[in-house]
């Protein structure tokens, strides 16, 4: 796979492609928009652009360059990579990294923006704050279930806060969200949608989570067989999600996982895991990886997923536990 670089936006293309999903310019035009501070992808004017980076005439949204790529490093054995991919326009995934020295507490969140939600990167950013947060300050608590419960009780609230222009194609802010506090041998792990959770190891290769998505329950209700819920249109589609149109008093998925020795929890974005379609297969990355820290792990995977054509955006985070 041959990567190169648009010469009007910078963004990464393949030599197959016919148009930047960056920018939207034609990769066969012989010169790019003269205009370089308007639209980035309907090449609108300057006046077109709001003061909040919103293009009035296709509502894409103007975004900072550092925001494509985030590596969060927390030390050797903590650390996440956050990558735009090579299709989107922008990166709507967001990941918030907690150690806390005195209790020995490791806190790892990654969030999803929902694509056809407004705002979807504020969403995602929001609520992989507020959940780190909450979960800090709530670390010391014997049960760290209600901690997860009420982290995301806050994240909604948070998110089902945040002010957006209404359109008829989009809904309100929201995300998909999963989060991990790993203390004293057990991590407690809470999910809304189909960000996921692995534990990684020379023993054992396991998802820790179920996707609360359409596939998996009529899978599951034996409506339909794996094989044929994957060829349907609706098998992407979440059931469970945070944001101001969410299921009334949804409340996450939990799992109490016993760390059951050296090893790694792993928790990404579909952006990843669609790549994947077993655990072991992510267990032989990680292995192949012959990597001793989180971030470069981190990095490893997202690059596998770029590999592969990056159609979403990429987010890993990394914990990596050693006896």
């Amino acid at each position: 796979m041959t990567i190169m670089q648009c010469m009007n936006c910078g963004a990464s293309i393949l030599a197959s492609d016919k148009f930047c999903e960056e920018c939207g310019i034609p990769l066969t035009a012989s010169k790019p928009p003269t205009s370089t501070n308007g639209c980035e992808k309907c090449g609108a004017g300057i006046e077109a652009i709001d003061a909040e980076g919103y293009c009035s005439n296709c509502g894409f949204r103007q975004e900072s360059r550092e925001r494509n790529r985030l590596e969060a490093i927390v030390n050797s054995e903590l650390a996440g990579v956050s990558d735009r991919g090579l299709k989107h326009h922008s990166n709507e995934d967001f990941l918030a990294l907690q150690h806390i020295t005195n209790s020995q507490t490791n806190i790892l969140v990654v969030c999803d923006g929902v694509s056809s939600s407004a705002q979807a990167d504020l969403a995602a950013q929001t609520a992989a704050q507020s959940v780190c947060l909450a979960l800090t300050n709530a670390h010391q608590e014997k049960n760290l279930n209600a901690a997860i419960k009420s982290a995301f009780a806050i994240a909604s609230t948070s998110v089902s806060d945040l002010t957006y222009t209404k359109n008829l194609n989009s809904d309100p802010p929201s995300t998909t969200i999963v989060a991990a506090i790993v203390q004293n041998g057990t991590a407690t792990i809470g999910w809304l949608g189909d960000s996921r959770a692995y534990w990684i190891s020379a023993h054992s290769c396991q998802q820790l989570t179920q996707d609360n998505s359409w596939l998996t329950e009529v899978v599951a209700a034996g409506e339909m067989t794996l094989a044929e819920a994957i060829q349907s249109p609706n098998a992407h589609a979440i059931t469970r999600w945070l944001g101001a149109d969410a299921v009334e008093n949804a409340e996450p998925s939990i799992v109490n996982f016993t760390i059951p020795g050296s090893g790694n929890l792993i928790l990404c974005t579909d952006g990843l895991w669609n790549y994947l379609s077993e655990a072991a297969d992510l267990g032989n990355l990680v292995e192949r990886s012959l990597s001793t820290d989180a971030v470069t792990i981190s990095r490893t995977l997202v690059e596998f997923a770029l590999n592969r054509g990056g159609h979403d955006n990429i987010t890993v985070a990394v914990l990596r536990l050693i006896e």
